[in-house]
C-alpha cells in the first residue's frame, strides 16, 4: 500500500519525471500490424499533443506529406517541433520537401500557420559528451561522422570529393563545438578520421562507402560488420527518446497545443510514456 501511494504521489508531483519509465527500448522491439505511428492526446488546460511518424522522404509527391498538412490544420498549433538540425525552409512547400524533407516542411507549415518553432533534439555536444560515458571517445566521434557522410551521400546525392569537403568541414565546427564545451573529440581532420576507422576496419576499405545498414535503428552489428555502430545508435536514439519526451511533454503540460513530425519508429517507442504523462493513464 505504501509503495502505491509513494508512486501516486511522485505521479502527482512531476508526471513527466515519473512516466519516464515507460518509454520503450528498441532492444527486441519490433513492429507489429497495430503498432500505432502517430498520436493526439488531449494534455488537459487547453494542451494537446498531435505527434506524427513519418517516413523520411525528399519525394514531394508522397501523400505523406499532404497527410502531415491535413493534421497540422486540424491541429491549428501554437508550437511546432522539428527533428534533427533547422536547415531553414525552400522557397515554397514542395522545394523544402525536396530539399530538407519532412523535418523542413513542418517548419515551412509552422511559418505559414504563425506557429513558433523549437528543436526536438538534445544539443549534439551534450548528446557526444552523454554517450563518452558508455563508449569509447572515438567510436562515438566514429558513429556521429560516418553516420552524417551516409546522409549526405544517400540523400545529397554527394560524389566522394564533395563528401570528403563536407566531412572535413564538419570535423572542423565539431571540434570547435566541443572544445568549447570543455568535451574531448579524439580527432579533427580526415587524417585523423581515416586512422580513427582503419584501428576498427582495417580491411582496406574507404569511410566514404560504409554501409547505410551500419545505422538502421534495429541493425544487429553482428550481421552488418559495424561493430559498435548498431549499439551506438541504439543508445543514440534511446537518449533522443527520453528528450523529445520530455520536451512534448512539458511543452503540452504548459497549455500549448504542440505539433511534431518525426522519424515514425520513435512514435511506439514514446506513446505510452506520452499518454502517462498528458493523459493521466498509468
Amino acid at each position: 500500500m505504501f509503495a502505491i501511494l509513494a508512486a501516486s504521489t511522485i505521479l502527482a508531483a512531476d508526471p513527466v519525471a515519473a512516466c519516464e519509465s515507460r518509454l520503450l527500448s528498441y532492444a527486441g522491439w519490433r513492429e507489429s500490424p497495430d503498432t500505432a505511428w502517430s498520436l493526439d492526446i488531449d494534455g488537459g488546460v487547453g494542451g494537446r499533443l498531435t505527434y506524427v511518424g513519418a517516413r523520411h522522404s525528399r519525394d514531394a509527391a508522397d501523400p505523406q506529406f499532404a497527410e502531415i498538412e491535413a493534421a497540422f490544420r486540424a491541429a491549428s498549433p501554437t508550437v511546432v517541433f522539428y527533428e534533427g538540425p533547422d536547415r531553414g525552409v525552400g522557397v515554397d512547400g514542395p522545394d523544402t520537401i525536396t530539399t530538407r524533407g519532412e523535418s523542413g516542411y513542418v517548419r515551412w507549415l509552422a511559418g505559414k500557420g504563425g506557429a513558433r518553432i523549437a528543436p526536438l533534439e538534445p544539443s549534439p555536444v551534450d548528446l557526444f559528451a552523454g554517450l563518452t560515458d558508455r563508449f569509447p571517445a572515438d567510436q562515438v566521434e566514429l558513429f556521429f561522422v560516418l553516420r552524417e557522410a551516409v546522409r549526405l551521400r544517400e540523400r545529397e546525392g554527394l560524389p566522394p570529393e564533395a563528401l570528403s569537403d563536407a566531412v572535413a568541414t564538419m570535423l572542423s565546427r565539431l571540434a570547435g563545438m566541443t572544445a568549447a564545451a570543455h568535451v574531448d573529440a579524439p580527432f579533427a581532420d580526415l587524417d585523423g578520421l581515416e586512422a580513427a576507422y582503419g584501428r576498427y576496419w582495417n580491411d582496406g576499405s574507404d569511410w566514404r562507402a560504409a554501409p547505410a545498414a551500419w545505422f538502421d535503428p534495429l541493425a544487429d552489428d553482428a550481421t552488418t560488420g559495424g561493430r559498435f555502430m548498431a549499439a551506438i545508435n541504439a543508445a543514440t536514439s534511446e537518449a533522443r527518446n527520453a528528450h523529445m519526451y520530455r520536451v512534448l511533454s512539458r511543452a503540452v503540460r504548459s497549455g500549448d497545443r504542440v505539433f511534431a513530425v518525426v522519424g515514425r519508429n520513435h512514435v511506439p517507442m514514446q506513446a505510452e510514456a506520452l499518454r502517462c504523462a498528458l493523459a493521466g493513464r498509468e
